[in-house]
This record gives structure tokens, C-alpha cells and sequence, in this order.
């Protein structure tokens, strides 16, 4: 059966069909057989605007969460492998990194759904997402700010930029959620060995649609 979804999406691409990348994120990959990585950090303000009754943990009164770890993520130049093999999480190596993900639930989804692709043991997929996060120096201005703010995708970058002399403008690609009005996340991109590179084409391309507006909206932290 996977033979023939990958013949058909073969087929589909030869005669001028664009499949999304949603399409084949999903299929099983190989251990270790990427391009590069993307660290994904959340703007935690805007998922609790929307789940914050259902993610007490993350959203509870008085947690005042800016960026939040949402995961390292195996990418290809279109599309990422998924639930590369069924190894688990040990409950031991989850207490090797305490508060690295803003809640419980997401240390066995991310290793599950992505650490499996990345050729790593649980304990060296942790301890560089956790490097990897603690290395990026979030400008001042979009540190937990108290008030609603107001930017454009070419300020956001260039804050970044500024504040971390490894990054390019390339290296990061900012999502937004709202049709483009509010900040929802953002990709950092980084080699297969942990280095900071330059996002794929498709990443980039798919930021600039999601944060088409001329600006957008960082919500406070609450």
C-alpha cells in the first residue's frame, strides 16, 4: 500500500499536481534520513487563547509563558518523516530534563511523533532540543511582553537577527494563526549536526502565506 501512495504521488508530480507538504509529512521515514532540523518554539499566549481550558498546565493563571518548546523536528526540503520506529520514552530520561516542554504531554508526543526520525537515543534527542532552545536569545521586546504587540515579519526577523549573531534572516520563519493576524510559532533551522543554517525554500514560502497580513499581533502573556 506504500508503494502504491508513493507511485500515485509520483505520478501526480510528473504530470504538474503540487501535493502540499501536509500530504507526505505523515509518511514512516528512516532513522537518522533527513535534510535538517527545525526547532519549533510557540508563542504560548496564542495556543492558550484557544485551549486554555483544555491545557490547565500550560494555561493556568499565572504561568506568564512567552516562547515555549513545541518540539525538534526532522525535516526534508519538502515535507518531514513521522513515527519512525516505536522505541519509547523512558520516564527516566524524562526526568533528565525537567520544564522542557511547557507541559507533561508533549514529551512522549514529540519523541513519538518526531525524535524517532532523528537517528538519536531518547536521552541525545532531549538533551539537543534542550541546547538548541536554551541557545536562542529572545530579543527584549518579545520577552513575555505585558501588553499586545504589534510587529511585521521583517522587524520580527531582524530582532532576532540582532540578538543572535548565528541567525540569518533565512534561519527563521515565523507562523501566524487568525488568517495571518496573530503570531502562532516559530521555526529556527539548523543542520543535521545542530548547527544554524538556512530554513528550505518550501518553509520560507509557507511562512510568508501564513503571515501574509502587512502585520500581526503578538498577544501578551496573561
Amino acid at each position: 500500500m506504500q508503494i502504491k501512495k508513493l507511485l500515485i504521488a509520483s505520478s501526480l508530480l510528473i504530470i504538474g499536481i503540487f501535493i502540499p507538504s501536509a500530504a507526505i509529512a505523515q509518511n514512516r521515514g528512516t532513522p537518522g534520513k533527513f535534510d535538517f532540523y527545525v526547532l519549533t518554539l510557540s508563542w504560548s499566549p496564542d495556543y492558550c487563547a484557544k485551549n486554555g481550558t483544555r491545557d490547565p498546565q500550560q494555561c493556568g493563571s499565572g504561568r506568564k509563558l512567552g516562547f515555549v518548546l513545541h518540539g525538534l523536528w526532522p525535516q526534508y526540503q519538502a515535507g518531514y518523516p513521522a513515527n519512525c520506529s516505536t522505541q519509547k520514552l523512558s520516564s527516566e530520561v524524562k526526568r533528565q530534563f525537567p520544564n522542557l516542554y511547557p507541559s507533561a504531554k508533549l514529551y512522549d508526543h514529540e519523541w513519538e511523533k518526531h525524535g524517532t526520525c532523528s537517528g538519536k537515543t531518547p536521552a541525545e534527542y532531549l538533551a539537543l532540543s534542550k541546547k538548541l532552545k536554551d541557545a536562542i536569545a529572545i530579543p527584549a521586546a518579545y520577552n513575555r511582553p505585558a501588553k499586545p504587540l504589534r510587529t511585521t515579519i521583517t522587524n520580527f526577523k531582524n530582532s532576532f537577527v540582532s540578538a543572535n549573531n548565528q541567525i540569518t534572516a533565512d534561519g527563521l520563519a515565523p507562523f501566524c494563526s487568525g488568517s495571518g493576524r496573530f503570531l502562532q510559532e516559530v521555526f529556527f533551522c539548523y543542520s543535521k549536526e545542530g548547527e544554524p543554517g538556512i530554513c528550505s525554500a518550501d518553509i520560507l514560502k509557507r511562512s510568508q502565506k501564513s503571515c501574509g497580513q502587512p502585520d500581526f499581533l503578538l498577544r501578551n502573556v496573561r
